[in-house]
Formats: structure tokens, C-alpha cells, sequence
């Protein structure tokens, strides 16, 4: 009977692995069918190195989708000769936890096989779930292996993170894909090798460069591209531009708005206007508003620039940020974007200046540090009679009273007079303030440092 039960889950396995998606049925078997990553599995290189000798660590495959994490963690069970566990962040917690960390028990303790634990989306595990591994992966019960799209510096509790290897997988390149696709198409057993196909050189550039790095996202592609053109007379499926064009309504953007590339995205758009380059800022910027970022997100980034990097070189460029914002709430999708569009144009070709922002950390350093005495008697407001008795507004000379309209008068207290702060450069309006500022603090007797 057992017997017939084994044969019955291979025929079983056999017939779910035809009817398996394209992506799942040619996943590599081997570290020689492994396309890319050679950073990591080229000859001698440190993760190749670990398979090959069975020395492995507990590791955290860290990398885009589509970049092979669940294949690489199966190929190295197999290759190993371990047990292989699987589940989804997504879908268990601690219960299965305890139930896999038992079968890994038994089978060490009757097979001597090690368990490789495979924790897809290992980010999507609260603390507590994380803390329920330490135990088994300090003592060798299990070696796990999480793989995350997500930066596990972030996502990783750090006792987990100090108990395990980093191995950072990259997205894959053109060329990578197409050996995949190329393998798929001519592939009888697993891939598409049974259909007579005539596909344009054009169609296979285009799948590689709409994936994105994603292998997976390049092999759906491909196998409806096949699966939807009919043969014609011949039975060959001839595939070109314009049946890609059909299959693809729109490119899947590598975007994830509360993870890592929302702020890799944000920090490409700020450092491309401090630089000074309209281009790159209105590229970046259309990859976030194109991927679906927030645009009022991206409008109050543009304000926080407008203040930070442009400051008193340009002041107006303030009023563009605050005008494109209020433009875009008024004009909505997706006419708004042209705002956003010249506000970044706006603020990337204005004159640079942080002198504001420099000031202003030098102003809260010393209200955090330094006592905070009483605002001076002359400058106080003195609107009943008792105030005035107390001497509060007393001496306050009234600068529309003396020559161009200035007089020199201390308004810091005590334990600050003489502090500069702002130091103006010679970019843009800012050259006319600091001109300003020399001739009235010259007259204070006040340094220019």
C-alpha cells in the first residue's frame, strides 16, 4: 500500500509540474543551469565556495524579485544533500515554526540530515515570530535561509541579523535574461521546445528590457506571448512586435512605496537638484509619479529642497515649490505632474545655497545646549502700564527713525551677543544680502565669522 502511495504523489508531482507556470517549471536545478549572480557562485567565489564544501552558514538572500533567492535556497539543499522546509512569511507564524523546528529534530536525529529552513519574505515576520529562530539557529538544528526584497538592515531583528550571512543578489542583467528565455523556448522537457516558434530578435530585446531584472516577470511574458499566437498553416507561431505590444498593457515598475527603493528614488530626485541637473531630477521624478508615489509626497520633498539647498540664493524658489503644490491639488492627475515637472526644473537650475540651513542648525544646537535666558528688557512688548514700569520696551530704538532705516541695536541676549549665525555665499540674491549684511554688521562692530 505504501508503495502505491509513493507512486501515486510522484504521478501526482509529475502532472502539477506540467501544469506549473513557465517561470516554475524552468527553474534551474543545478548551480550550472544557474543564470547570474556571479559575484556570489562564479569559481571561488565565497557563496560557491560554502555549497561546494557543505560549510553553510544561516544566510539572508537579499535581492529583487525575479533575481532567484527561492531557487538558489533549493538548489542548495539539493546540493547539499538537507532536508528542504519552506513556508511563506505571508501565510505562518509561530505555530508552524515549532512544527517544521520538530520535523528537523527527527530528521537529524534519525536520518542525521540537516534541515535547510526556507523563509520567503523573512521581512514580513513581526520581532516575535524572528526571535522564535535564534534558539535553533544558535544551536545548528536548523540552517535558515531567508530571502527579503527589502534591506534586512531594516527588516532584520539584529540577533538574527549577527547569527547570519548577507549575500546580496543583484537584479539580472539583459543578457542574462535572454539566455533564460532563449534556453526556454528550445527546452522540450520543461519549456516551450514543443511549439514550432518564429519569434523577432525585437520581441526577445523587448521582454528583456521591460523585466526589469525579473526572470520571473520575463518568463510569464514569453509563455503568453507563445500560448495566445496561433500557428498559422505551417504550426509555427510567428510572434512579433506587435503581439508584445498586445501582452503588455503596461511595464511593471520596481517600486515599492514604503520600502527601500521609495527612498533610494527620493534620494536620486533631491541629489540631482542639489547638483544642478534638470534632466536627471525630471527622470527620477517621472519614475516615482509613473510607479505611483504620492505626487504631495514628492511636492513637500521639493518645498523641504526649496529652503534647504536654494534658500536666500534664490527666494522665490520657495514660492515656485508652495505654487506647484497648490497647482497640482487645484489640477489633479495627471495635468498636475506638469507642475511638479517645473517646479523641479525650477528648483535644479536656481542658484545653491544651504547657508540658511546651516544657520539654522547653529541656532538649534544652542537653544538645546546653552541656557535660555530672557528675552532683553528693550525688546520686550509692553502693552499695559505695569510692564512699562517695569522697564519692559524701555530704549527700544525704532530703526524707522535713524538713516536707512537701521541702528545699532543687540537683539540676541546676553550670553549670545555678537553670535553669527547666517553666512550668506555669493550665489544668486543671496550675493546681495551678504553685501547687506557686511555694511550693517560693520557698523554693529560685529566679525564676519
Amino acid at each position: 500500500m505504501k508503495k502505491q502511495a509513493d507512486l501515486f504523489k510522484m504521478k501526482e508531482r509529475e502532472s502539477l509540474e506540467r501544469e506549473a507556470p513557465l517561470a516554475d517549471r524552468m527553474r534551474p536545478r543545478t548551480l550550472e543551469e544557474f543564470i547570474g549572480q556571479n559575484h556570489l557562485l562564479g569559481e571561488g567565489k565565497v557563496l560557491r565556495l560554502a555549497i561546494e564544501t557543505d560549510q553553510l552558514p544561516s544566510m539572508i538572500l537579499w535581492g529583487p524579485p525575479g533575481s532567484g533567492k527561492t531557487t538558489l535556497a533549493m538548489i542548495i539543499a539539493s546540493t547539499t544533500g538537507a532536508q528542504f522546509s519552506a513556508f511563506s512569511a505571508v501565510l505562518s507564524g509561530v505555530k508552524e515554526i515549532k512544527e517544521v523546528i520538530q520535523e528537523a529534530r527527527e530528521t537529524w536525529g534519525y536520518e542525521k540530515r540537516r534541515t535547510i529552513l526556507f523563509v520567503d519574505e523573512i521581512h514580513r515576520f513581526n520581532k516575535a515570530q524572528q526571535d522564535a529562530f535564534l534558539p535553533h539557529v544558535e544551536k545548528g538544528t536548523i540552517i535558515l535561509i531567508g530571502a527579503t526584497t527589502e534591506n534586512p538592515s531594516f527588516e532584520v531583528i539584529s540577533p538574527l541579523l549577527s547569527r547570519s550571512k548577507v549575500f546580496t543578489l543583484n537584479p539580472l542583467i539583459e543578457k542574462e535574461i535572454e539566455v533564460i528565455l532563449r534556453r526556454a523556448l528550445t527546452d522540450e522537457e520543461r519549456g516551450l521546445g514543443k511549439y514550432q516558434t518564429a519569434i523577432e530578435p525585437e520581441v526577445i530585446n523587448g521582454i528583456c528590457q521591460l523585466a526589469n531584472g525579473d526572470a520571473r516577470a520575463a518568463l510569464n511574458t514569453l509563455e503568453m506571448l507563445v500560448l495566445t499566437t496561433l500557428p498559422d498553416e505551417k504550426g509555427v507561431r510567428r510572434i512579433k512586435r506587435e503581439n508584445l505590444k498586445e501582452v503588455l498593457q503596461r511595464k511593471a515598475y520596481l517600486y515599492d512605496k514604503s520600502g527601500e527603493e521609495h527612498y533610494n528614488l527620493i534620494s536620486a530626485l533631491h541629489k540631482s537638484l542639489r547638483g544642478s541637473d534638470p534632466d536627471a531630477a525630471l527622470y527620477w521624478l517621472g519614475r516615482m509619479l509613473e510607479a505611483g508615489e504620492d505626487p504631495l509626497y514628492i511636492a513637500r520633498r521639493m518645498i523641504r529642497f526649496a529652503s534647504e539647498d536654494v534658500g536666500m540664493a534664490d527666494p522665490q524658489a520657495l514660492q515656485v515649490a508652495v505654487a506647484a503644490m497648490d497647482a497640482f491639488h487645484f489640477v489633479g492627475l495627471p495635468e498636475g505632474n506638469l507642475a511638479l515637472a517645473q517646479a523641479a526644473v525650477y528648483l535644479a537650475t536656481a542658484p545653491k545655497s544651504n547657508a540658511l540651513y546651516s544657520a539654522y542648525q547653529k541656532v538649534e544646537k544652542d537653544v538645546r545646549e546653552l541656557e535660555n535666558m530672557p528675552v532683553p528688557l528693550h525688546i520686550r512688548n509692553a502693552p499695559t502700564s505695569l510692564m512699562r514700569d517695569l522697564d519692559y520696551g524701555k530704549g527700544y530704538k525704532y530703526p524707522h527713525d535713524y538713516p536707512d532705516h537701521f541702528v545699532e541695536e543687540e537683539y540676541l541676549p546676553e550670553n549670545l551677543k555678537g553670535r553669527i549665525y547666517y553666512h550668506p555665499t555669493e550665489q544668486g540674491f543671496e550675493q546681495e544680502v551678504k553685501k547687506r549684511l557686511e555694511s550693517w554688521r560693520k557698523r554693529k562692530g560685529q566679525k564676519k565669522g
